[in-house]
């Protein structure tokens, strides 16, 4: 099967379950704003080999596909997503994020006063724009929720947690610059 499908040609496309809408829908924005998250960070992980920011990365990427595939749910769908098993985000998928920032910030003493400007390392700066994806990204899941009152708001708080995550992560690495993954 070619991944060429086609059934775009109109403007619109598939929702979980085969519900076609718009592509210009508020819940395709909110998700695919959030698959654009997920290749940021996979940009920004491929540019540094710091194992205390790729290793949990790489794990957060995974846990994207879970706010995507739970954005791209119709709400009528919801009980069907559930019941074939599906994941939905947590308030432990959250909390593991607050972990990673509080690491940071104690333990690794990240205390930053003022402005950041980024872009002082290549790895750093790729960060930044993952936090800027991010934040837009959470802005789209808002508006979905706004729009159609039935947003997991597990969802807002994992993605204000993550961008919060990628700032510090950014910041850490102007502070420790690595070898540039290659």
């Amino acid at each position: 099967m070619s991944i060429a499908t086609k059934t775009g040609d109109a403007g619109t496309t598939a929702l979980m379950f085969g519900r076609r809408v718009s592509k210009t829908d508020v819940r395709v924005e909110a998700y695919g704003s959030v698959d654009e998250l997920n290749a940021a960070l996979g940009l920004a992980k491929a540019q540094t080999r710091q194992a205390l920011v790729s290793e949990p990365v790489a794990g957060i990427q995974k846990e994207l596909v879970t706010v995507m595939g739970e954005l791209a749910v119709a709400d009528e769908d919801l009980e069907r997503y559930l019941n074939s098993g599906c994941k939905q985000v947590t308030a432990v998928m959250v909390e593991r994020l607050g972990l990673l920032v509080d690491d940071l910030e104690k333990k690794h003493k990240i205390d930053y006063k003022g402005w950041a400007t980024p872009g002082v390392t290549l790895e750093a700066g790729a960060f930044d724009f993952a936090r800027t994806v991010c934040r837009r990204a959470e802005r789209r899941v808002v508006e979905l929720q706004e729009k159609n009152g039935n947003v997991n708001p597990e969802i807002i708080r994992y993605l204000n947690r993550l961008s919060d995550l990628c700032w510090l992560y950014a910041r850490w690495l102007e502070m420790n610059p690595g070898d540039l993954a290659n």
